[in-house]
């Protein structure tokens, strides 16, 4: 079994900057794409960014420019710098993997979220 442990949101005012970090643990194979979700209240989850293995990011329209999705394979941690953050960025940021666990069995994992806020 993957686990995923988010951190790194909070309070933080617009135009200002947050790191979050998704440190994955257990039985790990491989892990392929890293992704970041958000959900704002009373809309839909969103993909905000993505990373393949080799590193090939994906960004939504709304974020590009401001944020930066990296990840570290060694430590099986994905992390998302974001700046210049705007009151429409407050939501859940949730880290989602595509990832080979225990014997090898493929699914997609999720983290328990964390909130981001920015106050104007």
């Amino acid at each position: 079994q993957v686990q995923l442990v988010e951190s790194g949101g909070g309070l933080v005012q617009v135009g200002g900057s947050l790191r979050l970090s998704c440190a994955a643990s257990g039985t790990i194979a491989s892990i392929n794409a890293m992704n970041w979700y958000r959900q704002a209240p009373g809309k839909q989850r969103e993909l905000v960014a993505s990373i393949s293995r080799g590193g090939s990011t994906n960004y939504g329209d709304s974020v590009k420019g401001r944020f930066t999705i990296s990840r570290d394979n060694a430590k099986n941690t994905m992390y998302l710098q974001m700046n210049s953050l705007k009151p429409e960025d407050t939501a859940v940021y949730y880290c989602n993997v595509d990832a080979y666990g225990s014997g090898w069995v493929r699914g997609a994992y999720w983290g328990q979220g964390t909130q981001v806020t920015v106050s104007s």
